[in-house]
């Protein structure tokens, strides 16, 4: 039977570690969570069953693993020590016999996006980040349509948009949309990003450093590296919807207890096709997995066994690829999620009212 292997990590400390390691959760404080993040071991989480190709009726099997680094400590540590632990939990995967293996969260923003822990292991490495950006524009478009926006009158912002992602996520949201916000952190990275996108489309576009900018768009995609929640509620114009594929999270929860006038969205929620069992609680409902995740799944049921989406250069080409790959196997689009709950017909009822 083929089979993957998925990394995840550390994001919120304390109820992550819990997650698997209750008392170590509950007694120690952040801080000590992140410093012997440094020298904890790889860790097993579970194996997956029941994926199956809606296609070809083909299971697969797979392996959450665990790099115990949290978010924090990727940032601070030195890179090449990141990397390492990265390696030494991606051979953990190739030792259960995994044929892909995935990157999930800051394992994949880290250093080049992938590449030198690809070019250290012998099974291939896939980020997710294709099937993450194909994923998270079509929830901000659906969510934007449930609220009553409609998209060719509408003005939008990608947080973030000179990342790998957000590049991509930018490319394909001014095809929809009038007037488009890119906003991130280096004004340069922004200025080439943006005359490369204004020769491929008519939409006006704008850039700023000051993420204050979303004020002027209704419809938001948010998909910055940053290690802390950057979006507050002040910024943010009634009657607008946010997707957040961020993890860390980019929206302050602040926004969900104080802004009821705005949607926000987690970003990358798929439904995945068979009686999926993941035989550990990291969060979503049962059947229901990140974008990133269900990548390197609809790779292993394609047979697709190669070093897919690494790298900071992501095509559009290789995201329209991967949407039909998972789409043939039976991905779909989840039901929304705010915060990691259900959104509700009253949330969405409460928002179309300032639209």
């Amino acid at each position: 039977m083929d089979s993957f292997a998925f990394i995840i990590h550390p994001i919120d400390p304390k109820r992550d570690v819990s997650r698997k390691f209750p008392f170590l959760g509950r007694v120690l404080p952040v801080s000590l969570i992140n410093f012997f993040s440094t020298f904890f071991p790889p860790v097993y989480l579970s194996e997956i069953e029941g994926i199956t190709s809606q296609a070809t009726g083909k299971q697969i099997r797979g392996w959450l693993i665990a790099c115990p680094l949290t978010a924090a400590r990727m940032l601070e540590l030195p890179q090449k020590l990141v990397y390492n632990k990265i390696i030494q939990t991606g051979r953990m995967a190739e030792r259960l016999g995994a044929q892909i293996l995935g990157l999930g969260a800051f394992t994949s923003v880290v250093g080049d996006g992938g590449l030198t822990i690809a070019k250290a292991l012998k099974v291939p490495v896939t980020t997710g980040d294709a099937y993450t950006i194909a994923v998270a524009v079509e929830a901000v478009s659906q969510a934007a349509e449930r609220i009553g926006l409609v998209s060719t009158q509408t003005t939008a912002a990608v947080v973030g948009a000179t990342g790998a992602i957000g590049k991509v996520c930018s490319q394909l949201l001014a095809d929809k949309v009038p007037q488009l916000y890119l906003i991130g952190r280096d004004e340069q990275k922004l200025r080439t990003l943006q005359q490369q996108l204004q020769a491929q489309t008519r939409t006006t576009l704008h850039i700023s450093t000051d993420v204050r900018t979303i004020k002027n768009a209704q419809i938001i995609l948010t998909v910055s590296s940053a290690a802390h929640t950057i979006i507050q509620p002040e910024y943010l114009k009634p009657g607008s919807v946010i997707c957040d594929v961020a993890r860390p999270r980019d929206v302050s929860a602040h926004v969900a207890a104080q802004r009821k006038d705005v949607l926000v969205i987690d970003g990358g929620i798929v439904d995945v096709p068979g009686p999926v069992n993941f035989n550990f609680d990291f969060g979503f409902p049962s059947g229901k997995a990140y974008a990133c995740m269900a990548e390197t799944m609809a790779l292993a049921l394609d047979g697709r066994f190669e070093d897919y989406t690494v790298g900071k250069d992501i095509t559009r080409q290789r995201v329209d690829e991967i949407a039909g790959i998972a789409r043939k196997h039976g991905f779909r689009l989840s039901g929304f999620r705010s915060f990691e709950k259900p959104v509700t017909e009253g949330q969405i009822n409460a928002v179309r009212k300032f639209v």
